[in-house]
């Protein structure tokens, strides 16, 4: 009873209520909040300082950013969701929040629209030499049945390397909850006008490296690593580290080409390997505790896709890699 009423006392503020509103409708920086409030940073950081404390907010720090949105698990993250609802729709001040808030997500969309104008050359030019991405996300997709496969809902799933968070839209419907990783502020700012636009309320994104999740072991029911391998330095490093995330028959999907000779992808576009032999990948798995399905082949011109499928083995021990001196960061 006792942390019911410190919790509640702590939202019992006008501003601190209109900052759980606020963050309840994505993740937003101090900065933002300060221009939605009109208030000053040292009050606001104050009053979002409460609200974390007391469990009603999550904050994650992003390079030299801080982001906060409502809380997703603990005690006091069900009394958060209540809290916001029971916010008439019809208080002028919120309506003037939530006006001001979508003056903001029109910024980020036309600032992620620059930034696919400026590098659509790069996109479109591979995607031109392998099977339509359609095609990719439908195989996908049968590798991704809604309720797991086993049958039982998928909770959560992590996205390594989300790029622009694609993978998430896609598969995201189908979970309970999803996190997508990526080191690239520029992609995670792309990713989340994606999921702002999508509705997607459930799936976020962090900046992260794929070599060390900032995960404990088994945290995940899912994984995916979408069109990143190609960009690594130690791809079954990578393998590694998502199987040691994912729960005990947790699933693994690995997208990314079949070995190839196009030496400008490796030239023009950073590609650090030249696509991935099955039995390479299925190495990799095995000696981080997964067993392998059956792969699928999308056969482009000149690039085939492949999906490998994985699940981790009940019992295996969690594999922690061991990063190189140098990684850099890769983006789906």
């Amino acid at each position: 009873m006792d942390n019911l009423l410190a919790t509640l006392k702590a939202a019992a503020e006008t501003t601190r209520l209109r900052l759980l509103a606020l963050c309840a409708h994505g993740e937003l920086t101090v900065t933002e909040l300060t221009q939605i409030l009109g208030q000053s940073q040292p009050r606001v950081s104050r009053h979002l300082k409460l609200l974390c404390d007391a469990g009603l907010l999550d904050r994650f720090r992003e390079g030299t950013f801080a982001f906060y949105r409502l809380a997703e698990k603990g005690a006091s993250a069900e009394l958060a969701r209540v809290l916001v609802d029971a916010i008439p729709d019809s208080d002028p001040t919120l309506t003037l929040d939530l006006e001001r808030l979508e003056a903001i997500k029109r910024g980020r969309s036309e600032t992620a629209a620059a930034y696919f104008r400026e590098n659509a050359a790069r996109w479109h030019e591979i995607r031109s030499l392998h099977v339509a991405e359609d095609e990719v996300e439908a195989a996908l997709l049968r590798l991704f049945p809604a309720g797991g496969p086993d049958g039982k809902a998928v909770e959560e799933l992590l996205d390594i390397g989300t790029g622009t968070g694609r993978m998430l839209e896609v598969l995201g419907p189908r979970v309970q909850r999803a996190v997508g990783v990526d080191q690239s502020r520029e992609m995670l700012a792309v990713a989340r006008t994606t999921l702002e636009e999508a509705g997607l309320r459930h799936c976020h994104v962090r900046q992260a490296d794929m070599y060390q999740l900032p995960f404990p072991s088994g945290s995940f029911d899912a994984a995916v690593i979408h069109q990143v391998l190609h960009f690594t330095e130690s791809p079954a490093e990578v393998v590694a580290e998502a199987a040691r995330v994912l729960r005990p028959g947790g699933r693994l999907l690995v997208v990314d080409f079949a070995p190839h000779t196009l030496e400008t992808l490796r030239e023009e576009h950073a590609h650090r390997r030249l696509g991935f032999a099955d039995q390479e990948v299925a190495g990799w798995c095995r000696q981080s505790g997964l067993s392998c399905g059956p792969v699928a082949h999308l056969p482009g011109d000149p690039l085939t896709v492949s999906i490998w499928p994985a699940t981790r083995l009940a019992g295996a021990p969690a594999a922690v890699s061991q990063p190189a001196l140098s990684h850099s960061g890769a983006t789906s």
